[in-house]
């Protein structure tokens, strides 16, 4: 018999947000492992933040809101509001009910400030980095990569002139910036928010982009004789594309592929099958 095509408007439900996300989920432990690191932070917490007045949004909440921006990749705060206000998974990991209000996105803009200045987010780092070596999930074994981009957390409008200081922002969240035309290079222009970032892109004629990259200079493809000379097409000293499998500092499995631009067998599925 088919069931109805019935709209509900109006729900009452007995089930909690923990209840709807599967036990296997992997964002479970990863929670248990965040809130574990902030109790150990609440006294640095209760130091920043006045006794009196109006209470915040609580700071717990502002990190692991931010941590899942940075896991799902969310492109601005205004977004990752928008997927707080409606997605059951992240209001469970964030530590909002079903019918707690989402804050305004301009409230991490002050909050940011506030936790860098205090060095919340180093610290932060640090309990997890501590949880996860207790934990036996940290070795020292070295994984390498090498000749990867890596694209930073900054955005186009912060790559700008070295020489020439910028102008007072009109909006200082969100600055209008018109950089159409200008010729932009690493050595005439750096990013505001992230010095050590560099403007890169992949190939010929793809977008540039803020990035980072692991082997610049192409030394340790150099050192392992992967390196090859793509100056031809403008693109200098590169690394052939390979995955390897590296234990306690030695070689077990290295795959090629014979061609630039192919990635038959050094792709994680190769790699997982060879563990």
């Amino acid at each position: 018999m088919r069931g109805d095509d019935i709209h509900q408007d109006a729900m009452f439900s007995y089930l909690s947000p923990e209840a709807r996300v599967p036990k296997d989920h992997p964002l479970r432990p990863l929670r248990q492992m965040v809130n574990q690191a902030l109790r150990e932070l609440s006294p640095d917490f209760a130091a920043m933040y006045s006794r009196e007045g109006r209470p915040s949004i609580p700071p717990e909440k502002l990190l692991r809101a931010l941590l899942l921006q940075v896991l799902y990749t969310i492109r601005s705060e205004r977004l990752l509001m928008e997927q707080l206000d409606y997605n059951l998974l992240f209001r469970w990991f964030v530590g909002l009910s079903m019918d707690d209000p989402v804050w305004d996105a301009t409230t991490f803009t002050k909050n940011r400030d506030r936790l860098l200045e205090g060095e919340i987010a180093d610290a932060f780092f640090r309990e997890v980095l501590a949880e996860a070596e207790a934990a036996g999930l940290v070795s020292d074994e070295h994984f390498t990569v090498d000749g990867t981009v890596l694209e930073a957390w900054a955005s186009q409008k912060s790559f700008r002139r070295r020489d020439t200081p910028a102008d007072p922002p009109d909006d200082p969240g969100n600055p209008t910036i018109n950089f159409r035309g200008e010729q932009r290079k690493n050595d005439t222009h750096r990013s505001t928010t992230d010095p050590d970032a560099r403007l890169y892109k992949k190939s010929t004629g793809a977008e540039g982009k803020i990035d980072f990259l692991a082997d610049g200079n192409g030394d340790f493809a150099k050192a392992i004789d992967l390196a090859f000379d793509g100056s031809g097409n403008g693109l200098g000293t590169r690394s052939k594309r390979y995955s390897m499998l590296v234990d306690d500092g030695v070689v077990k499995k290295l795959n090629i592929e014979d061609a630039p631009g192919k990635c038959d067998i050094s792709g994680g599925q190769t790699l997982l099958g060879q563990l």
